[in-house]
């Protein structure tokens, strides 16, 4: 079957998991697990996001100090 999740879980791998997640948690405390499970994969995709941003602008600025440095060679030349 095919995988629900990044990690390749199938539908009835999920199902077993919430079955067990449920009679250890019960149904009270679910939807408040819920909630803050989505908070923290929010939260890691915020700052997985904001790090490949600043790894980006990094690059950039790499590569336009090279080519400031290029230009400034061939002036001396």
């Amino acid at each position: 079957m095919f995988g629900l999740l990044p990690f390749n879980i199938g539908a009835t791998e999920l199902i077993a998991i919430l079955v067990i997640a449920l009679v250890i948690f019960g149904p009270g405390k679910l939807p408040e697990l819920g909630k803050s499970l989505g908070s923290a994969i929010k939260e890691f995709r915020k700052s997985t996001s904001e790090i490949k941003k600043e790894l980006e602008d990094t690059n950039q600025d790499s590569e336009k100090r090279k080519q400031k440095r290029k230009k400034y060679k061939l002036l001396q030349v």
